[in-house]
Order: structure tokens, then sequence, then C-alpha cells
């Protein structure tokens, strides 16, 4: 789909390179450059506690989430060396997708305005804590704090909580591939180059959705409720069953609950004035849910949501994480390449895009380092060897 495409990734952790990935999924050439400093993006050792099986241990499952399709370059742009090849490599390239805090892309010499002097066409993705004028970091626990989640998420009696993904990351990644795509289309469109920016907390801001709007039109202050919903009932609690497992309903309409009072052999329910109608099931939440546990857990598991899903009920299993990839839709979504290691697409498109089947895997750090010099800016193997003699580049 976007075999021209050539994008800079000067970004690193999870919201920037899931675009990345995004980009080299749909076919672009994605050059990962990596800071020797560092010894390139921090992800690369956020190993999970069963270790990651790789060998020289620069591919943790966690940089495998976000990192496929890559050639990684590890480029010093502190030195001016690193910032000509950066500019180099800026000239043919269509995007960059950075995740500088304000002020460092400035000093680096890779910001918008620096890189658009090069290529005025380029298409500058920038991932920020709280927006392109304030200097502070964004991080995704504190972010999830600042914006809300953490205080609604949780059992009632309980602390705030974080969520277990990084979820806002996730959210600006959604939304910058979202801003940069439309850019590229007005490009085409022969409207030039753009700045596309996107701030972890205006993602998660955004991403509050329905509990947004519930204080700000309805003046209600949302709280702590388990997986209740605050305005439906019975929806995201789960209620055991005989057997052990557990099942979570989704019932939004008054039609499904009397098809659930049914399958659970309550029809009376239905007509019961404290749930007759979602209004009434919302404000006797705790009856409603004492009733359904009561019935739920005498019940079979397998035979239960059969009867639900028969009678077009919403209803689903809790699962643990092993158990998600053994459903076909998930499964499908693995990335298993031969003489790499397994990651998970960020966007499936199984019948459209054949370039997710042929991705190489994540790339070593500063592994494709001399062959973009070689390849992409032309440089002698003289001059390739002068610049890691200079510490500028790793190879």
């Amino acid at each position: 789909m976007l075999d021209d495409l050539v994008v800079l990734e000067l970004a690193s952790v999870l919201a920037g390179p899931s675009v990345g990935q995004f980009f080299a999924e749909l076919g672009a050439t994605v050059l990962k450059v990596e800071n020797p400093r560092t010894d390139g993006d921090v992800t690369r050792r956020w190993r999970a506690p069963e270790g990651d099986g790789d060998g020289r241990g620069d591919r943790s499952a966690y940089f495998c989430c976000c990192n496929h399709g890559k050639q990684s370059i590890a480029l010093d742009l502190s030195t001016e060396a690193g910032r000509t090849l950066l500019h180099e490599l800026a000239k043919d390239a269509d995007v960059v997708l950075a995740s500088y805090r304000p002020g460092t892309a400035e000093a680096l010499g890779a910001d918008y305005e620096t890189l658009s002097a090069v290529n005025p066409d380029l298409v500058y993705g920038h991932v920020t804590g709280y927006g392109p004028d304030r200097e502070r970091a964004g991080y995704d626990a504190v972010i999830q704090a600042e914006s809300g989640f953490m205080h609604m998420n949780g059992p009632a009696d309980g602390p705030p909580t974080k969520l277990p993904v990084a979820l806002m990351d996730v959210l600006a990644a959604h939304q910058l591939k979202e801003g940069l795509l439309v850019a590229l289309l007005r490009r085409e469109q022969g409207g030039g180059g753009a700045y596309v920016p996107v701030s972890l907390l205006q993602s998660a801001v955004s991403g509050l959705a329905n509990q947004a709007t519930n204080w700000l039109v309805a003046g209600h202050r949302p709280q702590r409720m388990g997986s209740a919903h605050p305005n439906i009932a019975p929806y995201g609690t789960s209620f055991p069953t005989a057997d052990g497992q557990s099942i979570v309903l989704a019932v939004g309409t008054d039609r499904q609950f009397a098809a659930l009072c049914d399958i659970l052999g309550r029809p009376d329910l239905a007509d019961d004035s404290r749930f007759a109608t979602n209004e009434q099931r919302v404000a006797h939440r705790d009856a409603l849910h004492a009733v359904l546990a009561d019935r739920i857990r005498r019940l079979d598991h397998d035979a239960l949501l059969a009867d639900l899903h028969e009678c077009g009920v919403p209803v689903g299993t809790v699962r643990d994480v092993p158990a998600v990839f053994e459903q076909p839709p998930a499964e499908a979504m693995v990335l298993n390449r031969e003489g790499g290691p397994t990651g998970m697409r960020q966007a499936a498109f199984p019948h459209t895009n054949d370039a997710a089947q042929s991705l190489r895997p994540p790339p070593r750090y500063a592994e494709h380092t001399a062959a973009i010099l070689r390849e992409r800016l032309a440089c002698s193997p003289d001059r390739v060897d002068a610049l890691a003699q200079d510490d500028v580049i790793v190879r």
C-alpha cells in the first residue's frame, strides 16, 4: 500500500514506535534512529520476568510489541556529523516520528522547523506529554493518574488503580496515525508538509468519552465502580459459574435483559419494577447483581454461554492472556516469522496487506547502520569507518 513511503522514527518506548510499525505493516520503509548514548531504545532492556529468550538480550518482549519491520541505525545527534547525517536522510523521507520533550528536538537539530527547511514536503508527527509548549515529560502511569483513569479504575472500596497496559500511549498512537494519514492525503492534494502534534494528556482526555460527558453534560462525578458501567446494567461485572469460570454480560436493551431472565429461569425479573428498564436497573444495580450472581453460580459455563449466544444476549468469558490467543481472530494477529521473536500486529488487514506477512523481525540495535549509510546516502566504506571511529555511529 505504502511501498514508496520512507519513515524516520526518532521515537522510543511505545506510542511513536507503534505508529512506525503501523507504517511498516503497510509496506513503508521505516528507519529507526537510535541513540548510541543510551544503547538505543530503552525498551530493549525492559525484559519480562521469564526473560526474552533472545541471545544478545537487546530485543525484549516489550520492544518486540512495536518494532517489527524496521531497520535500526545508531546515530549520535549530539554531534554535528550526526545531525548532518540525519538531515541527509530527511531529504528523502516522507514522515518523521518524534517523541522528544519540547526543546530537545531543537537542540538536536531534529525539530520540524529544521527538518522542513531541508524537506518542505515532510510530514512530522510529534508525541509529547502535555503539548508542544510544555517541557514536562510524559509517562503513561502519571498521565493515567492526571487524566482521571486511575481515579475511576478499581473496586469501589479500593485505591485508585493503574490500567495494566500503557493505554495512554496506545490512544496517542492511534490519534497520531489518524493525523499523519490525513496530512499525507492533504500532501497528495498539493498541501505540502505538515506538523502533527499529539499529546498523551489530550489523547487520554479524549478517551474519557462518556465518562467525560457524564460530568460535562449531566454533572455526574465518575467514581470507582469495579467493572460496572455508570450508564448501563448489567454491563461489565463478572459473574462466576458453577464450574469456576467467569462470564461478563453487556446487556444494553430491555429485550436483551428479558431474554437473559428467561435463560436464567427468572422471567419475572423483567417485570420487576426495580429492573424493568435500564434506568431502573442502574438505580438498583446492587440488588440486580445479587440476584444474577445467585442464579449464574448454579449454571454450567459452556451451556449458559451457548444459550445466551443463541438468544442474542451479549456475553463473554473472562480469559487470561494465553487463552486470548486461542481465539482465531487473535491468533491471526500474531507475527511469528522465522529468525525473529514473536510479536503482535498493530493493524490487522489479512486480506489486503501482504506486507504484514513479510515483515522483518524487530531489528538488533544498530543492525542496519552501515547498510543504511551505504544504500541511502552513498557513504563510502572509508566514511563509514571514520564515522564509527569518531563515535558518531554504532554499527
